[in-house]
């Protein structure tokens, strides 16, 4: 593969050009071809090697140093490659935590992943929503950035990718211009063939243009309100595109952080990428955001059955797609077809081909991994598994979310009281206007097996330490609460019931109890004595919570509550009705899992009857003709019933989703 030449931040608001000497090639002639095949992954969620912090378990199924081995397979077997990260890359789970909080980078450190991906030579990335949950300082930092904005202090550019990073729709709030280079155009000398037949060395200019969801303002607010704003995705790209092209872009790539979404158009839309594909002269689009693979012929995904949208062969509006899954269990693959018209290259649609490329063989059967990857960061890896054995409390039953979805809260009511006694607390020693409302907290089951069967929260019984508190909660959120009447609680819990599909009783053939299209991590679940609720699944969307009580009585319309969550749930996340940071009383320096070690090194012992049984919600009972199906991990039947689940019952080990997840009913009845 032809190593990268030069690559130019082209645009007139950058403060400087940088660039390499482009080594001589000659202008083809109309006539000539290339094959140039773009490589993306995205959602590594700094999933360098495969690990798993939280059971301290090698874990093949993900991992940066597998991909590594497809993009080395890939490099081989194309001539003309062309490698690109979507984003979300810097966090999502210890490693991540440990460089970014635990003991934070020095300037000329270079983070974990991004070592790795400059050795593995990447042409380029783009923004995720998830680079900002540490702050703008640490991404500045980390990402070589010289970032221009309110409370970034900057004395020097400090190491990082050795790539360009492009983002073309947050701005800073000081300067009024982009936060990061909107776009580069990056110089690949490749292997043609010219118009004789004979091969010949041309220059490809290829241009990228980078996207990330503009609810960013929602979802870090603390970090982000009055320092930067964002710009919709198609308005960007309306800007920018014509701008590559004008300055000699034979290629435009976008590197969209998002998913698809046919609804109405908004500046704000968090998954555009259904309206970028019909921005003129787009030529390829890389997917991220959504955690799924397409093209995928038999994704049941409903952002894949949209209008326009060719699932089978990875075409949105005509325009080459591809989402690589998350974590690294996928390798995108666009294989361009480039003809030259005398002027640039041009890309022949019908002769080119997309694809994702799976680290998975076979049945429990993987690539083998790069060992240079885990090299790479040795030591920062083992310094993350220290770390995360730090003992904080002990446990006498096991928590886990294998049946979160059907009302196990073994892994969710101590949250839940933590979040709960931090806000309590609080109020008593600073809001005293507040101190007669009842105080509630939610919490979701943020880990449910998306990524296979080792994807769920599972703590077992003993010893807690600070791998299992990051197990408990996942993200590193800031503990938020927000002031809500009777009428917006049961609206939030209307919301959060959408986990599941319409159940028709009649019907006798199986049907799903869970709606995949709803994360998890929007389940929110109350954990309370005090509070009592159904969810009826027979009725619609917005219909299903009955018989919503407080201490015994129904909750008015105008009862008042301060609710203990995240954020990202106050500040907008998950578009929950009423929820726009406008409600917010509390919005915490503290992160929700710092609460939770505290709350656990006070307790010290956590028992099932203190911290692991107070349901509040069930299911409405109804009688269904047929089986009413959901998945989770095979043989853990015996687990549900320990949570009091004795309507469960596992009716085959294997799904047919190929995930390895196995099939269980529930008898609503009961």
């Amino acid at each position: 593969m032809s190593q990268l030449l030069r690559y130019q931040i082209c645009i007139a608001l950058a403060p400087t050009l940088l660039s390499m000497p482009v080594l001589a090639a000659k202008a083809p002639k109309s006539g000539a071809t290339a094959q140039l095949t773009v490589l993306e992954t995205t959602d590594l969620h700094a999933n360098v090697v495969g690990y798993d912090y939280y059971k301290l378990a090698a874990e093949p199924s993900h991992g940066l140093d597998r991909t590594a081995t497809l993009i080395h397979q890939a490099r081989k077997e194309f001539p003309n490659t062309f490698l690109v990260d979507n984003g979300d890359t810097i966090q999502g789970n210890a490693l991540a935590d440990y460089q970014a909080l635990v003991k934070p980078l020095a300037c000329d450190q270079t983070l974990g992943i991004y070592k790795v991906m400059n050795a593995l030579k990447y042409d380029g990335a783009g923004i995720g929503n998830h680079e900002f949950n540490y702050g703008l300082a640490f991404l500045n930092q980390v990402t070589g950035s010289r970032f221009r904005v309110a409370g970034v202090d900057q004395p020097k550019r400090c190491a990082g990718p050795a790539f360009p990073m492009v983002l073309a729709n947050v701005y800073s709030a000081k300067t009024k211009k982009p936060l990061f280079s909107p776009y580069a155009i990056v110089d690949k000398q490749v292997s043609a063939v010219g118009a004789d037949g004979k091969p010949v060395t041309a220059l490809v200019r290829v241009g990228i243009i980078g996207f990330t969801p503009p609810t960013i303002m929602s979802w870090d607010k603390r970090y982000l309100e009055g320092r930067v704003y964002t710009e919709g995705v198609r308005e960007a790209a309306q800007k920018y595109v014509p701008e590559m092209k004008k300055k000699g872009a034979d290629l435009v790539i976008a590197i969209a952080h998002g998913g698809l979404d046919a609804s109405p158009y908004s500046p704000s839309m968090e998954n555009a990428g259904w309206y970028l594909a019909q921005v003129p002269g787009i030529d390829a689009m890389l997917l991220g955001h959504s955690h799924q693979l397409f093209p995928n012929a038999n994704s049941k995904v409903p952002q894949f059955d949209l209008p326009g949208v060719d699932k089978a062969r990875g075409f949105v509006h005509g325009v080459p797609t591809v989402m690589a899954n998350l974590w690294g269990k996928h390798l995108g693959v666009v294989k361009l077809h480039l003809k030259h018209d005398g002027k640039r290259w041009m890309v022949e649609k019908d002769k080119t081909l997309v694809e994702a490329r799976a680290a998975q063989t076979g049945d429990k059967a993987f690539v083998d991994a790069d060992p240079s990857v885990l090299a790479a960061v040795q030591e920062e890896h083992e310094a993350t598994i220290r770390y995360v054995k730090r003992p904080v409390g002990s446990t006498d039953f096991r928590m886990s979310s294998y049946f979160a979805d059907v009302g196990d809260v073994s892994a969710i009511e101590v949250v839940n009281q933590a979040q709960a006694d931090y806000v309590a607390k609080y109020v008593a020693a600073n809001l005293p206007q507040y101190k007669d409302l009842p105080v509630l907290s939610v919490s979701a089951p943020f880990k449910s097996g998306v990524a296979g069967p080792g994807d769920y929260t599972d703590v077992k019984p003993g010893d807690l330490a600070l791998n299992n508190a990051a197990d408990l909660y996942l993200y590193p959120n800031a503990l938020y609460a927000v002031k809500v009447d009777g009428a917006g609680l049961k609206a939030w819990l209307e919301k959060s019931a959408t986990r599941f599909n319409t159940i028709d009783p009649a019907r006798t053939e199986p049907q799903q109890l869970v709606n995949a299209a709803v994360p998890s991590y929007n389940f929110d679940t109350i954990t309370s004595q005090d509070v009592a609720y159904e969810i009826d699944v027979t009725r619609a969307p917005g219909e299903r919570i009955r018989n919503l009580r407080w201490r015994g009585r129904p909750v008015a319309a105008s009862q008042e509550f301060l609710v203990a969550t995240n954020n990202y749930r106050a500040s907008g996340g998950g578009n929950f009705p009423g929820l726009d940071g406008s409600r917010t009383v509390i919005a915490s320096p503290d992160n929700n899992r710092d609460i939770l070690i505290a709350y656990v090194r006070e307790a010290k012992r956590l028992t099932r009857a203190a911290n692991g049984s107070a349901r509040s919600w069930k299911f409405a009972p109804v009688k269904t003709a047929g089986q009413v199906l959901f998945s989770s991990t095979p043989g853990m039947v015996a687990l549900a019933h320990e949570a009091g689940l004795h309507n469960v019952t596992q009716v085959a080990a294997d799904d047919g989703r190929g995930k390895g997840t196995a099939l269980y009913a529930i008898d609503l009845a009961k």
